[in-house]
């Protein structure tokens, strides 16, 4: 992807992200059962602090890199595991120590690349983000969805015809990752930093600088009376939150809906989930439902620690709800990089031209073929 080849130049930081989640503290993952087929609630007993005027105090830099490897889906392998037994922990933590000393390698020699342009891992003893469906398996497509999914077209879509900006996704274009998707980690730029100010929590995003700027209210009755119209809608959709004890909760909705099968530009909907999130369908094309909902939970753990749990509802598409947890290390020395996009985003120009290349190649030969009879 050329969008990714452009970020090369970005990569000369040193920090790596890995390096720094492995050398924490493991408080960010709850306690691991005894029975590794059931998940531990999220601890609640940590009291914050609080801001000036009173709300808990989230406020810091959350790259979340150290789980960027983690994939959504379960792995076959782990069964009906919530998390990895000793021995696999130990070898999980064997790689990760071999992908540090290839970083070490690279600044020694001067040829910083692909060890610090693609900063993964997957610390803890999770084994996958999801946590529900207990299987650890997204759930169904809809059968109206699955066949919107298969009609889809993306520049991850194979034997696509690429013949103008309708047939990229958002992220291809540089726009957005869309909403839930931007919310888990990819191979990089996976940065969040959390502000708040009296009356609004702000998420910000180090890939393509989106920025969520929730107001808070008192309840869920007061998010109820704040909606837009249904008709309405928002990439990132329109996000409002309260607090209950000290979790902030955030539900989403009016997203906007749709799917990539018109060849509009201005018809054509997110996917709730980007195949560059490990362990996601591939394509980027599953559709988003009218009535999507996201509901996000974020809980300070400890003085460093932030457990998000996100819930997508999507009948209309997903057979079941699914959620998936995530955990959020504090590092305030982690710097957000220019994402720098659109300025070198070659890449629609470039798959137009050689797939309009590619049909002219094969109309010539059907010319010829036909002539030659």
């Amino acid at each position: 992807m050329t969008t990714l080849k452009t970020m090369l130049g970005r990569t000369l930081f040193v920090l790596s992200a890995s390096s720094l989640a492995l050398a924490m503290p493991a408080a960010a993952q709850n306690v691991v059962p005894e029975d590794l087929t059931t998940i531990a609630p999220v601890p609640t007993d940590f009291d914050p602090p609080k801001t000036s005027w009173g709300d808990p105090d989230l406020r810091g830099t959350y790259p979340i890199d150290n789980i960027a490897s983690l994939p959504m889906n379960r792995p076959e392998q782990y069964g009906d595991r919530f998390y990895l037994t000793e021995e696999e922990f130990a070898a999980r933590q064997e790689q990760a120590g071999r992908s540090d000393a290839a970083y070490a390698a690279e600044e020694e020699a001067g040829t910083i690349g692909m060890g610090h342009w693609v900063e993964s891992d997957a610390s803890g003893r999770r084994t996958s983000l999801l946590v529900y469906p207990t299987s650890g398996q997204l759930p169904g497509l809809t059968e109206d969805a699955q066949k919107r999914y298969q009609a889809g077209r993306s520049s991850w879509t194979p034997n696509t015809d690429f013949e103008w900006l309708g047939d990229f996704d958002t992220w291809d274009r540089c726009i957005t990752r869309g909403f839930p998707a931007s919310m888990f980690p990819f191979r990089y730029n996976n940065g969040i930093r959390v502000l708040q100010a009296p009356g609004f929590v702000t998420i910000q995003l180090e890939m393509i600088h989106d920025a969520r700027v929730i107001p808070i209210v008192a309840d869920k009755a007061a998010a109820d009376a704040m909606r837009w119209p249904a008709d309405v809608r928002a990439w990132m959709g329109q996000s409002i939150g309260w607090w209950e004890g000290n979790t902030l909760v955030i539900e989403t909705t009016n997203i906007v809906s749709g799917d990539s099968v018109p060849h509009d530009t201005y018809d054509r909907g997110p996917s709730p989930l980007n195949m560059a999130t490990m362990g996601v369908p591939p394509f980027n094309t599953i559709p988003t439902g009218e009535n999507a909902k996201v509901t996000e939970r974020l809980t300070m753990t400890d003085p460093g620690h932030i457990v998000y749990e996100l819930t997508y509802n999507d009948p209309e598409v997903f057979t079941d709800k699914w959620t998936a947890r995530l955990d959020w290390t504090q590092d305030n020395d982690y710097s957000f990089f220019e994402y720098a996009c659109h300025e070198g985003n070659v890449q629609p120009r470039n798959y137009i031209t050689a797939s309009r290349a590619g049909l002219e190649a094969l109309s010539e030969e059907d010319a010829a073929s036909n002539t030659s009879h």
